[in-house]
């Protein structure tokens, strides 16, 4: 043995830092099921593998989680699952973009997979992720069904059809000759439809949003995707599809849905969160508009519109937000938030400013528009328990075509 061989022999067998040591250094205290991960511990022999083991265990505790099984009982509970982007963001736990607006997440049982489970199990996560595909995979036996409007559903029912999206071998070739479209409004349903039925697809979005909605349970992405070559994206329905409206239509209650959550976890010192809906042009387009009252900081989301109002609530006019840049005196600072962005104002337009902006309606066309019913507080029934408090609105959740009411109002002009 050389001299450096025999040094780095001494340097391994130098004492390393126990368990009990460590997690009192980082104010941890004994954790339920710590003993049983305490073999994977002792088999990192290196003083700074420990220290990153002993930091997983302290953000576990930091984030209110159990610790988990050991890898050799927990690897056959794992199961991938789908959320919208804006959900992974907020709680935090171990994700991966899928497609624009969706991202993918490992659920071991009941518990969404926090990163820092990986280093206690000492694992890859595309180890881990593919084990979680393998056993998706097992159980995604049987073919899709076709209901009596033409379109397909799968027949799995067991709350993760969505995430059979994640298995391309199970949907690709359903329409080996025609445009497929897919929705995934719920966890549990997972529908398909090429583009010649793509209403009767929409219709059957409708339904079970409905349904969701009198269940009290919650949607997962109400837009349609569209499959083009190999890959998943959100359908780009343009006009003058005649899909385009309702697609329109549904990915801004996607956004109202994000806007409301968010609302609960905004900070009340920053300002007011301005109250959303959701209205429509004669031509049927639908619009998002936020309100900005006078009177207090106001936290703008990225909508297509804005309604000014006075301290006393009296309307002042509608006007496209794009055109907010032409007031410079008033400059927004953007809110450290996930999901969708807002912008923090302090000020409030005079006249001569608003004057500068383009207008989408009178302070009269404004006063109409917000008598009509349907355009009050009123959460759309399959995003939150009734009751539940915010002020990011839509209007009924369906439009006609959608087996429901128009979304929104309808503006005379």
């Amino acid at each position: 043995m050389g001299f450096f061989d025999r040094f780095r022999s001494r340097a391994d067998e130098a004492p390393l830092p126990g368990l009990e040591a460590l997690l009192e250094a980082r104010g941890v205290p004994p954790m339920p099921g710590l003993e049983a991960l305490v073999p994977a511990f002792e088999a990192h022999r290196k003083a700074e593998e420990r220290e990153a083991w002993a930091d997983a265990v302290q953000e576990v505790h930091r984030q209110g989680l159990p610790l988990p099984e050991p890898w050799i009982d927990a690897q056959d509970h794992l199961l991938p699952e789908l959320v919208p982007t804006w959900q992974a963001e907020r709680e935090g736990r171990w994700s991966r973009g899928f497609i624009d607006g969706l991202s993918q997440r490992i659920r071991v049982g009941d518990v969404v997979m926090p990163a820092a489970w990986l280093r206690l199990w000492d694992q890859p996560v595309d180890d881990v992720l593919d084990l979680a595909l393998d056993h998706l995979r097992r159980r995604s036996e049987g073919a899709f069904l076709r209901l009596p409007s033409g379109i397909y559903r799968g027949p799995w029912r067991d709350g993760a059809d969505a995430a059979r999206l994640l298995l391309p071998e199970i949907w690709h070739g359903l329409f080996k000759d025609q445009h497929p479209f897919i929705a995934i409004p719920t966890a549990g349903t997972l529908l398909a439809a090429p583009q010649i039925l793509l209403p009767k697809l929409m219709d059957e979005v409708g339904r079970v949003i409905q349904a969701t909605g009198q269940a009290g349970g919650t949607v997962l992405q109400l837009a349609v995707l569209e499959r083009i070559g190999d890959k998943l994206v959100t359908a780009r329905l343009q006009d003058p599809h005649p899909m385009s409206a309702p697609q329109k239509e549904l990915k801004h209650l996607d956004l109202l849905e994000a806007l409301r959550t968010q609302e609960k976890d905004l900070d009340p010192a920053l300002g007011r969160p301005a109250p959303v809906l959701m209205l429509k042009t004669g031509q049927g387009k639908p619009l998002t508009m936020a309100t900005w009252a006078a009177g207090a900081p106001v936290l703008l989301p990225e909508t297509d519109l804005i309604g000014f109002a006075g301290q006393d609530g009296a309307p002042l006019g509608i006007f496209w937000r794009q055109s907010l840049p032409r007031m410079h005196e008033i400059r927004g600072e953007g809110v450290a938030i996930w999901g969708p962005r807002r912008v923090r104002y302090e000020g409030f337009p005079s006249p001569e400013q608003l004057a500068r902006l383009e207008q989408f309606a009178t302070a009269e066309q404004m006063q109409t528009i917000q008598s009509q019913p349907g355009v009050r507080p009123a959460a759309p029934k399959a995003a939150a328990p009734a009751g539940a408090p915010f002020s990011a609105q839509g209007a009924a959740p369906l439009p006609r075509h959608l087996q429901g009411a128009g979304l929104g109002v309808q503006d005379k002009d």
